[in-house]
């Protein structure tokens, strides 16, 4: 197993093994950094720190590639904390990028009131080295010191390979290493929790029982969209491009979506949010609330994400 795990980190130029000889390394598994809750916190995490720094007109991409040379933290400290570390603006070279993260992380640590070592997940190597792990948790950190309102997705955990390289070779074991927690739900997100969304408490019971309300959802499509002349099989992928659902929408409200509103035949990514957009919009404008449910969800063949706008129509025309 060890012999893959270095070998898809010698592609990817992240570990340098004698580097941390003698100590204990984590890596995410390769697997993991395909969570979908790992990629929604790193993109709130990006969103946070382009719209703090919107004002200097630097945007960031990348958590691995952008933070590493610590002009972006130097920046985040000075916007948040109001503190602006006297340290070269552009550090160019390795020695001058390790110099300015060592000063900046030293306030950041004491700002952020952990003058213990052992309960600081990162330092300036691994910053400096591009550690997914190590940059998650610092950002996550400033978030709770620096503004506790932000909501982050909360439970986020990751696998994590924890190795111990000596001389004597090689010590792994796998672990589950906590990202974010129920604290990071702001308090509205909290309150939302209490009133657990009807399709969640579904998705929780037996299969036939989920299957048997899938099948009465998909019925009760079908039944409207064949005055159209059409027929639904496969709900998550039918669905996906928005045109459907705008149809389907129109059909029972009784109404007609002027098709110069969408995009009848959508051939990108782009246009099929756009479509899945506006219908949730109308959604929005006919009372109908679906809760968490992000355009991008729907297009991606979220099945949950489906299944709750449907079931909000379902709820609301069944007996008509």
């Amino acid at each position: 197993m060890e012999a893959d795990i270095f070998e898809y980190y010698k592609e990817e130029d992240t570990v340098d093994i004698k580097s941390f000889q003698e100590e204990k390394q984590k890596l995410i598994q390769p697997t993991a950094l395909k969570d979908p809750k790992l990629a929604k916190l790193k993109e709130a995490l990006v969103n946070w720190i382009n719209s703090t720094l919107k004002p200097e007109h630097i945007v960031v991409q990348s958590l691995e590639e952008d933070l590493y040379d610590g002009l972006v933290l130097h920046h985040m400290l000075s916007r948040l904390a109001g503190v602006d570390v006297p340290v070269e603006e552009m550090a160019l070279t390795s020695p001058a990028q390790i110099r300015k993260l060592g000063l900046v992380l030293e306030e950041l640590d004491q700002r952020l009131g952990l003058q213990d070592d052992s309960r600081i997940k990162w330092n300036v190597k691994l910053i400096h080295n591009k550690d997914l792990l190590a940059t998650i948790h610092l950002l996550v950190a400033m978030v709770r010191s620096f503004q506790p309102d932000l909501d982050l997705p909360p439970n986020v955990n990751v696998e994590v390979i924890v190795m111990e390289v000596s001389k004597s070779g090689i010590k792994s074991d796998v672990q589950t290493e906590v990202l974010t927690d129920e604290r990071e739900a702001g308090p509205e997100s909290l309150m939302k929790s209490e009133k657990e969304d009807p399709i969640e408490k579904l998705l929780k019971l037996e299969a036939h029982k989920v299957n048997t309300v899938k099948k009465a959802i998909l019925y009760f499509v079908n039944q409207n969209m064949q005055k159209l002349g059409l027929q639904v099989a496969d709900m998550d992928k039918q669905f996906a491009d928005g045109v459907i659902l705008l149809l389907l929408i129109g059909q029972l409200e009784g109404f007609f979506v002027p098709l110069c509103d969408f995009n009848l035949t959508p051939v990108n990514h782009s246009e099929m949010v756009h479509n899945v957009t506006l219908a949730l919009d109308l959604l929005d404008t006919l009372g109908l609330k679906v809760s968490s449910v992000d355009p991008q969800d729907v297009v991606s063949q979220d099945a949950t994400a489906t299944l709750k706008v449907l079931y909000a129509l379902f709820k609301k025309h069944k007996g008509k």
